[in-house]
């Protein structure tokens, strides 16, 4: 009888594990692998949350080896300078986003629903967010990057639209952590699909379309539970 090769894909999926870490209104996600990527910083009151998850999971946050923002909005990186200070991690994000970490300045996005536009009318009187300066350490252009070199199968695509730098995690499994490209909270909507923010919502389609094919199975938005991608399919096929 012969003896059952291992192969290396096999073990490369076998030690990678993802984890839903809610820091304030907005969903982070940790990726392990290899090494440890944080997707996301978490808006205002999120560090002892984050603290707490981290505890629970039992990983020292200084494991984080890459902070990696799916945008520069303020519900995303209000917790950068903390986590970053923390963990020594470095930071990523697309060129197009990289001023609102670097000035600490985030831009509020514009509506695409007219819930979207009376929100985004409201909080760019209320909300004018000053963050810490935070040094982006890679900057990412619109061919996205491979997640191979921290042992993670999977890959950061481009997606404008909610923000013109955008980008969404797609894993080889299936899972995409979407960031808002897609949301499922019902202080934003009641039932999940596009985003009632964008700067561009065609463009946010076209980034749907242009994700869709990747073999994604589930969807993970950054506000709101993750659901099923025939949401999403549906919502892009009866986009007008």
């Amino acid at each position: 009888m012969g003896v059952a090769q291992i192969t290396p894909e096999w073990i490369f999926k076998m030690t990678f594990t993802f984890h839903r870490i809610p820091v304030g209104i907005c969903n982070c996600y940790l990726l392990r692998g290899e090494r440890t990527i944080l997707i996301d910083a978490g808006a205002w009151d999120g560090m002892p949350a984050f603290l707490s998850e981290m505890k629970k999971l039992n990983i020292d946050p200084k494991q984080i080896d890459l902070i990696l923002l799916t945008h520069g909005h303020w519900d995303h990186i209000t917790n950068l300078n903390d986590i970053h200070e923390m963990t020594g991690a470095k930071v990523a994000i697309h060129g197009r986003d990289q001023f609102m970490v670097e000035t600490g300045e985030p831009l509020f996005p514009a509506g695409a629903t007219p819930y979207g536009r009376m929100m985004s009318w409201a909080s760019k009187r209320l909300l004018r967010p000053r963050l810490p300066k935070v040094k982006v350490d890679l900057v990412l252009d619109d061919n996205g990057m491979s997640l191979a070199e921290y042992g993670i199968p999977g890959k950061v695509v481009h997606t404008p639209g909610h923000s013109m730098g955008h980008s969404c995690v797609i894993l080889d499994s299936g899972e995409a952590f979407v960031g808002d490209t897609a949301m499922n909270s019902w202080f934003l909507r009641l039932t999940p699909g596009l985003p009632v923010l964008a700067e561009d919502i065609k463009m946010v389609v076209d980034g749907w379309r242009k994700i869709l094919p990747m073999g994604i199975k589930r969807v993970f938005p950054a506000h709101g539970r993750d659901f099923p991608v025939e949401v999403m399919q549906k919502e892009i096929e009866n986009f007008k």
